[in-house]
């Protein structure tokens, strides 16, 4: 594909160990390479909501960054992402047990919320920043709903307690606003754009 042609060469680093991100950039035949570096997922409180997500995935760019200084793999793109969940403009984190589960998706329920996926690329010369918002709406979750798919599905590593392409995404969700693949964690199409234009 054409698309693959302009940094086949370079190479990509997915600073990132999310599967969804990896599966995206496979499906879209990106080729690339994950390198993970450990990070906070924290912000400074003065930062607007989109701009919370862009500072999360820069530090995890420059985390790889700085750990690939002096290795030979300094020229690569590397791409890191950090997707967040709001309603009402609170930031709904990951979930840190059941409970916390059960309450996010309660809060969920009937309403909608943006997913904001915060997008950094960046190598030794240049770097390109960008966010994605897409609306999602629930429909009316009921309880059982909510107990089985956390029991089931056990979503403790996702922004909002829930991933779109599963179970409570499938049956639960009314609509959505924007890219659907923003939602699984990275505009993915936005990506191979900004790629394709890497220069």
């Amino acid at each position: 594909m054409a698309h693959k042609a302009s940094y086949k060469s370079t190479g990509i680093i997915l600073a990132s160990q999310s599967p969804r991100r990896k599966q995206l950039l496979e499906w879209a035949e990106v080729p690339f390479e994950i390198i993970i570096q450990s990070t906070a997922e924290s912000f400074p409180a003065n930062v607007t909501i989109t701009d919370a997500a862009i500072h999360i995935a820069k530090n995890k760019a420059m985390a790889v960054k700085q750990f690939l200084h002096g290795t030979g793999s300094a020229g690569k793109i590397i791409l890191a992402a950090d997707t967040i969940v709001v309603i009402d403009d609170e930031i709904i984190g990951k979930p840190a047990h059941r409970q916390n589960a059960i309450e996010t998706l309660q809060k969920l329920s009937g309403k909608t919320h943006r997913v904001i996926t915060g997008v950094v690329l960046m190598d030794e010369e240049k770097e390109v920043v960008f966010a994605d918002t897409t609306e999602v709406s629930f429909y009316e979750l009921t309880s059982e709903c909510i107990t089985f798919y956390v029991d089931k599905y056990k979503p403790y590593d996702k922004a909002g307690a829930y991933a779109i392409q599963e179970w409570i995404g499938v049956t639960g969700i009314q609509s959505i606003k924007g890219d659907f693949y923003n939602v699984m964690g990275l505009p993915v199409s936005k990506v191979v754009k900004a790629l394709d234009n890497w220069k």
